[in-house]
């Protein structure tokens, strides 16, 4: 394990400081604290928190600081958080306060004693693993144990807490393993937040219980260091959102990625676009995979062309989200009926599986609106093919219902992208919509500055063949500085939403 703050551990090392940093929260930690908060960017430090942490029987809660101080707050409240573990000059980066919650992570390691430190030592070194295993009592971590509980982004309500258990994770790990063949000639980018299932799963379980060697970067957005890191670890896999795909098109220099063979765009829609520039420049094409916090979080993958073995079937359609995992169902349902549909037909997409989560903390009645029978509502539109490759047509908090159609947003907001000339699947215009009383709902586009008029952008749009319905009226372009997005680097639908309803709902110009 490695991190651009300059850490380098082999395996022995990290576990040393795995059981030091054990023993030490043993002493700071209540014995009835169950749920201890983590606030600290994917380095190889935070890593080492949560493995201790999980290694205690203790459950991580990894917190978003790329959120407001309010929702910060309410993930403390809703977890019962007695102390976060972080730092006083990381919280001061990201403009957030803890109070008297804070445990400082500098502060914890000079609680280390001479005897922490030469158990650790004997123990990574000598003791034999069973011993080991009895001395630290993992028999009393069951698989159906909380493992932690990853708040979801709140891109489109108030965030919810997602528990998540030791099988929830580990049947993604193993699925991944199996996707992916993983050796140790393998290392992966750890670019993505622990706040993140997608991080949390990908880069820092699937490492520490796998080959691989892994290599974290604070900052996704920063291309030029984490192309380095990339090139001066020979990494080969990166695990990313097609947001972060994009700014290392534009900002990566193609040498720096020249050892990668498995790229993955997930979290959020991976565009050919995006798919094209970044084998342009870099020689290898992102597979597109598919997951949600609610299922630890991979449902779906395409394997990469390196990856795949020779004399097996297809395992890779481009175009859709790939095939259910290891041990996963997928199912497609009528919305209104709730119908399964056959091959090919379009409607809500199930999954059922053991990377279905636990519920939502302390919310049994929003657990049972999503889980029926096992089976998880992703809220994605979707269809399954005749060898049951996945492609989602659109979520259903992305449709608008004008004039008794569906209109899909994600459509209209292609169109309208590549009329104003965006290049590599950047987004320069983002579509949500407002209650419109005439029709039902109305679509809104906001786009950064143009020089093009709204109304030309209409009439092209009804050039390329888009349906009337499609089509927003000129008066509901509004101009916005940047286009809002999540920490994780997906959309902030909420906030986009909220932005409409201001600027357009109780009839505002543009």
């Amino acid at each position: 394990m490695a991190d651009s703050l300059g850490t380098r551990l082999t395996g022995r090392q990290l576990l040393m400081r795995i059981l030091a940093a054990r023993s030490v929260l043993e002493r700071v930690l209540a014995p009835d604290e169950r749920m201890v908060g983590v606030l600290l960017p994917p380095t190889a430090g935070a890593a080492v928190v949560n493995a201790a942490l999980a290694l205690m029987g203790r459950v991580a809660v990894n917190l978003n600081y790329t959120t407001s101080q309010a929702i910060l707050d309410t993930c403390i409240e809703r977890a019962r958080l007695r102390h976060v573990i972080s730092s006083p000059a990381f919280l001061a980066r990201v403009k957030l306060d803890l109070g008297t919650r804070l445990l400082d992570a500098g502060g914890l390691r000079t609680q280390l004693t001479v005897f922490d430190k030469v158990a650790a030592a004997v123990h990574a070194t000598i003791t034999p693993v069973p011993l080991l295993e009895k001395l630290l009592r993992l028999e009393r971590i069951r698989p159906d144990d909380v493992l932690t509980v990853i708040f979801t982004s709140g891109s489109t309500g108030d965030p919810k807490g997602v528990v998540l258990t030791g099988e929830n994770v580990g049947s993604n790990v193993r699925a991944i393993d199996a996707l992916l063949h993983l050796s140790a000639a393998d290392v992966a980018l750890g670019v993505l937040p622990f706040f993140h299932s997608y991080g949390y799963t990908t880069t820092l379980w699937t490492p520490l219980t796998l080959e691989p060697a892994v290599v974290y970067h604070t900052d996704p957005r920063d291309g030029q260091t984490v192309g380095k890191l990339a090139r001066e670890f020979h990494a080969t896999i990166l695990m990313a959102t097609p947001t972060f795909l994009r700014i290392y098109i534009r900002r990566t220099p193609a040498e720096d990625f020249s050892t990668l063979e498995a790229v993955f765009g997930a979290a959020e829609k991976l565009t050919p676009d995006v798919s094209d520039g970044f084998e342009r420049k870099f020689g290898v094409r992102p597979s597109e995979a598919y997951g949600a916090t609610e299922l630890s979080p991979l449902v779906a993958a395409n394997v990469p062309p390196a990856r795949h073995v020779p004399g097996r079937p297809a395992d890779s359609r481009e175009g859709t989200v790939g095939l259910p995992i290891l041990g996963c169902r997928a199912r497609i349902t009528d919305r209104e009926s709730g119908r399964e549909l056959a091959a090919g037909q379009e409607g809500l997409l199930w999954i059922a599986g053991p990377n279905v989560m636990q519920g939502y903390l302390d919310r049994p009645d929003l657990t049972d609106r999503v889980v029926r029978d096992g089976w998880y509502c992703t809220g994605d539109i979707a269809k399954l093919d005749a060898e049951g490759f996945i492609t989602i047509t659109g979520r259903e908090s992305r449709f608008s219902k004008i004039g008794g159609e569906m209109v899909p947003h994600v459509s209209v907001e292609e169109a309208i992208n590549e009329e104003l000339g965006a290049v590599d699947g950047a987004l320069v215009a983002v579509v949500t919509a407002v209650p419109d009383a005439r029709k039902g709902e109305r679509l809104v586009v906001f786009h950064l500055p143009t020089n093009r008029d709204p109304h030309d952008v209409c009439r092209r749009l009804a050039d390329r063949g888009l349906p009337n319905l499609f089509i927003p009226s000129p008066d509901s372009f509004a101009e916005i500085d940047e286009i809002p997005v999540l920490g994780s680097g997906k959309l902030d639908l909420r906030h986009l939403s909220e932005l409409a309803r201001r600027r357009f709902a109780t009839g505002g110009e543009s």
